[in-house]
């Protein structure tokens, strides 16, 4: 009886042993860290923001009118009507086409161009030239680039890393998105 109450003993105590090392040690947790030391930030007036060459602003009341410019157009820009020098035309809205809010696009698409489909997942993470979007599984070096999105008017405009415009693409009823890229491309996005 006597090896048998000795192997009873060391099994449970293996057992306690591991209890602890797998977490299951009655909650005691690990101290936390210390705070880590932070500087005082300066307070004082921020400089206006100024958009980049040939980008119009979405929000004139963040910058007033400059002389000869039409409210919310940036110096420089091209004038209405006029692409600025390796931008898209603006193109104008097919009959059909629907009203769009942010939250119609958010979540995953399948995108297709040309002889290329791959998924598009959009967010409403802010990021420079819109919103946040990224791409998997696509084989063209055009959609792949996708690193944005954003809405003027009743348009999807998807951008890259720069925040250049990729294409641009127009409600078709449902859940349904046609146009096309900078290159001329059609392109569709489909849920």
């Amino acid at each position: 009886m006597t090896r048998v109450a000795t192997i009873a003993v060391l099994a449970f105590a293996v057992g306690v042993a591991g209890c602890s090392r797998l977490g299951m040690d009655g909650g005691r947790a690990p101290a936390p860290l210390p705070a880590s030391p932070t500087t005082p930030v300066a307070g004082g007036q921020l400089q206006p923001l100024t958009p980049a060459p040939g980008m119009v602003m979405s929000d004139p009341s963040m910058s007033g009118p400059q002389p000869g410019q039409p409210m919310g157009q940036p110096l420089g820009a091209p004038q209405p009507g006029t692409a600025a020098p390796g931008a898209m035309a603006s193109v104008t809205p097919p009959a059909g086409a629907t009203e769009v809010g942010r939250n119609d696009m958010l979540g995953g698409w399948k995108i297709a161009s040309g002889s290329s489909n791959c998924m598009l997942f959009m967010t409403l993470t802010t990021w420079s030239g819109g919103y946040r979007a990224n791409t998997r599984g696509c084989n063209d070096s055009t959609l792949a680039g996708i690193a944005a999105w954003d809405l003027s008017g009743k348009q999807v405009v998807l951008k890259d890393g720069t925040g250049a415009t990729v294409a641009q693409l127009y409600g078709a009823g449902g859940e349904r998105f046609n146009g096309q890229t900078v290159g001329g491309m059609p392109v569709s996005l489909s849920r």
